[in-house]
């Protein structure tokens, strides 16, 4: 009697980005939020990094939303820099993103002259959405899925919302309840949540 071979799944890098906008095109990449998280809700990294503007006089857009202003990207690192150090933390997490089509939209765009064995790259051509995950759990739209709202019904705390660490780590903890009630247990079951993030680099 052959056994059945069970696949563990990986872990999951989970980022969110402030933007200038919603643009890819006309708008910059201000800060950058990583959490890498496990199935079981286990962080075993964060990282963030604001991103200094490509000219002194760069917008940087709602900072009443976001709170950051251009004061505060004076001496932060320049994109390339801060997206090798992105690649180097994720070691073969899968990407995850909240609205993983805007996040990764962002993210190709900012690494369309990185080769396409590119750890930032590669990942960010078909990342994890949880916010897919969340909206299958919910076909009548019964409720929002939100991210503020969506860690306000997991009970995970969201203290300072628009901020890329602090959603990128709401995301991580949110992303162990989804699983759960996806009944995942496989990579392969990953698949229908991922999404192609090109459409949105097209705005």
């Amino acid at each position: 009697m052959s056994r059945v071979q069970v696949v563990a799944l990986p872990r999951f890098a989970v980022v969110d980005l402030e933007t200038s906008g919603f643009s890819t095109r006309r708008n910059r990449i201000l800060q950058i939020g990583l959490v890498v998280v496990d199935a079981e809700g286990i962080i075993h990294d964060r990282w963030s990094s604001l991103i200094a503007l490509r000219w002194p006089l760069g917008r940087v857009g709602a900072t009443d939303v976001h709170g950051i202003s251009r004061a505060s990207l004076k001496g932060a690192p320049q994109l390339n820099d801060a997206l090798d150090q992105l690649g180097q933390r994720l070691d073969g997490a899968l990407l995850t993103a909240h609205n993983a089509r805007f996040d990764g939209g962002f993210l190709l765009r900012a690494s369309r002259q990185r080769p396409e064995s590119d750890p930032v790259w590669a990942s960010a051509a078909q990342p994890l959405c949880t916010l897919r995950m969340s909206r299958k759990l919910d076909p009548d739209r019964k409720r929002s899925h939100r991210l503020a709202d969506l860690a306000e019904h997991y009970d995970v705390p969201l203290e300072r919302a628009h901020d890329a660490a602090a959603d990128a780590e709401a995301t991580a903890l949110i992303l162990p309840h989804l699983l759960a009630e996806h009944q995942i247990e496989s990579p392969n079951q990953l698949d229908r949540f991922r999404v192609d993030p090109s459409e949105h680099t097209a705005r």
